[in-house]
C-alpha cells in the first residue's frame, strides 16, 4: 500500500493506544532491532500512565496512518538532556512512516539539541535519524548493549 504524507498524523495519546503499543513492543523482530526487552503488560501500562503521560515534561505523540494506530513519539527529559525516542509497528516499517512522523514530531518538539540513542545493531533507525539532521557524537552502553549516541542541534 502506498502511503501518502497526508495519511501519516501525529495525535495526542489515548489510553486505548496502549494496547497496542504493548503490541508492537513485544514484537519479537522489534525486541531483536531495538535491542530492549519488552516489559511485563502491567509494568508496561505503569510505565505509560504514570512516567509518560503523567509526566508535563514529556511530550508524546500517537502516530497514525490513515486513521489506524502505528506506533509512538515522545521527548523526555534525562538530567540536562532532551532525548527523543520512537516506536512503530512492524507493518509500518520501511515505508517513509517514520520519517513523515518524526518530521512532524520535530516541527512540535523545539528543545535543541535534542538526543537519541537507537541500539547500534539497529542500523535503520540510525539511518533515519541521520537523515533528519541527527549527528553521531559517540557510543553509550546500556547494560550490555552499545547504543549510538546522536544529537540534533
Amino acid at each position: 500500500m502506498s502511503i501518502d504524507d497526508d495519511d501519516v498524523r501525529l495525535r495526542p495519546v489515548v489510553d486505548d493506544d496502549l494496547e497496542a503499543f504493548l503490541a508492537y513492543e513485544h514484537d519479537e523482530e522489534a525486541v531483536r532491532r531495538s535491542g530492549f526487552t519488552p516489559r511485563p503488560r502491567e509494568a508496561f501500562m505503569t510505565h505509560w500512565r504514570e512516567r509518560v503521560l503523567g509526566d508535563d515534561t514529556v511530550l508524546v505523540r500517537t502516530v497514525t496512518v490513515a486513521g489506524e494506530v502505528a506506533g509512538s513519539v515522545v521527548a523526555w527529559w534525562d538530567g540536562d538532556r532532551r532525548f527523543i525516542g520512537y516506536w512503530l509497528g512492524r507493518a509500518y516499517w520501511g515505508r517513509g512512516i517514520g520519517s513523515r512522523a518524526l518530521t512532524l514530531f520535530l516541527e512540535c518538539e523545539k528543545n535543541r539539541p535534542l538526543y537519541a540513542d537507537p541500539f547500534d545493531g539497529n542500523t535503520g533507525s540510525v539511518r533515519l535519524l541521520e537523515k533528519l539532521g541527527f549527528l553521531r557524537t559517540g557510543i553509550v552502553r546500556h547494560g550490555e548493549d552499545e547504543h549510538v549516541l546522536l544529537v540534533l542541534s
